[in-house]
């Protein structure tokens, strides 16, 4: 029968070996953000909510959105059209291509930025999920008006469905950014947090796996097409990256190694390397074509191009065996590794955003590109 993803168990790769692994929930869920404002009294949170503005319709754009057709109407992404940018000296540069989504607040940060959702009916994948955003204060900054963004695609761990706990700002990813960006060691990302899974029953390795929905398509082809729409970005994969923990980290190193072309770089935490799946029994084909063991081979003899990971590890959770192991193999030619160690780090997500502080987020920035003002 299947397991659930948080039961551990062996598996086989296809070298043959068994690693003792399992993808593991991060102890974070949606209904942390819930407990910790129902935690402090219903009548608080009540007025909590009532005053932050959250469920009102935002925009990320200068000029107001097309009229809504509804809440529960989700906006479907076409193929992302190529529409010339206003000058900014960097031909790079790709305006919003729209159509725009309809966004609605789901959380307000210290410095006026905000968390919204939305939901996506992917053209391409057929699969239509919630998607949630936040853009720094940079974004909205008259001088970068024709300025693109660079876009960190974030996933999270265990079944990442139906929410994704990066949306919660008492994690911290959003501050981190923001503190980096102050200090210097950070580009100011834009962050897309779709939900990984379309359900709560099975992990999907981030891939299309026969017969099930196409959840490599979604974060490959449709996520991207959304933020193109609705946002400031660059055509070229200098502006695009991943980060993810325990299963969100397997999906987002796979999708940079399965489509070097597509995105750059990726931050993966927790020690997931290979699929492991229930859903890919009797499609063993399928599945090393989606085993990033196979495509680092692939990228190490096609002589590139150059695609960058960094690991984040605890020091109290297992998988740094499987990291070593990896870089090892596969960590030469065009593929550029690096392990970050964090300090009394343990699997959850407020440990990952401590060891991006400490270096991750410094690492990736200088390998993507950042926002440049305008000309004139």
């Amino acid at each position: 029968m299947p397991q659930s993803p948080q039961s551990p168990r062996p598996h086989e790769t296809t070298a043959g070996r068994a690693p003792e692994r399992s993808r593991r929930a991060i102890r974070i869920g949606a209904g942390l953000a819930v407990a910790l404002i129902v935690g402090g009294g219903g009548a608080a949170a009540w007025k909590y909510e009532w005053f932050s503005g959250n469920g009102q319709a935002i925009t990320f754009a200068k000029t107001p959105p097309p009229a809504a057709h509804g809440d529960d109407k989700a906006v479907r992404t076409p193929p992302a059209r190529s529409v010339p940018a206003e000058p900014t000296g960097d031909p790079d540069v790709l305006m919003e291509t729209g159509p725009r989504s309809d966004f609605k607040q789901t959380a307000k940060l210290d410095d006026g930025t905000v968390i919204a959702k939305t939901r996506v009916a992917g053209a391409k994948s057929g699969f239509e999920g919630d998607v949630w955003v936040w853009t720094p204060k940079e974004y909205s900054d008259p001088k970068y008006a024709k300025s693109a963004f660079p876009v960190l695609i974030s996933l999270p761990g265990g079944n990442g469905f139906p929410a994704n706990y990066w949306s919660d700002r008492s994690l911290g990813l959003q501050k981190a950014i923001e503190d980096g960006v102050e200090a210097g060691t950070s580009l100011p990302f834009i962050l897309i947090m779709p939900v990984l899974n379309p359900d709560n029953k099975f992990y999907y390795d981030g891939s299309d796996i026969p017969g099930r929905p196409k959840m490599g398509t979604w974060l490959a082809e449709d996520i991207p097409d959304f933020t193109r729409a609705n946002f400031r970005t660059y055509k070229s994969r200098d502006g695009w990256a991943f980060m993810g923990a325990s299963s969100g980290g397997f999906v987002g190193m796979k999708q940079v190694l399965q489509h070097p072309d597509r995105f750059k770089a990726a931050i993966a935490s927790g020690g997931e390397i290979v699929p492991d799946s229930p859903l890919w029994k009797g499609h063993q084909a399928e599945m090393d074509e989606n085993n990033p063991e196979n495509l680092a081979r692939k990228l190490i003899d096609g002589k590139g191009p150059d695609v960058y990971i960094t690991f984040q590890v605890g020091t109290k959770e297992t998988g740094k065996d499987r990291m070593l192991a990896f870089q090892r193999e596969y960590g030469k030619g065009p593929v550029k590794t690096t392990i970050h160690d964090i300090q009394n780090g343990e699997h959850n997500g407020w440990h990952y955003v401590r060891g991006m502080k400490e270096s991750s987020l410094e690492w990736i920035s200088k390998v993507m590109k950042g926002p440049r003002p305008a000309a004139g």
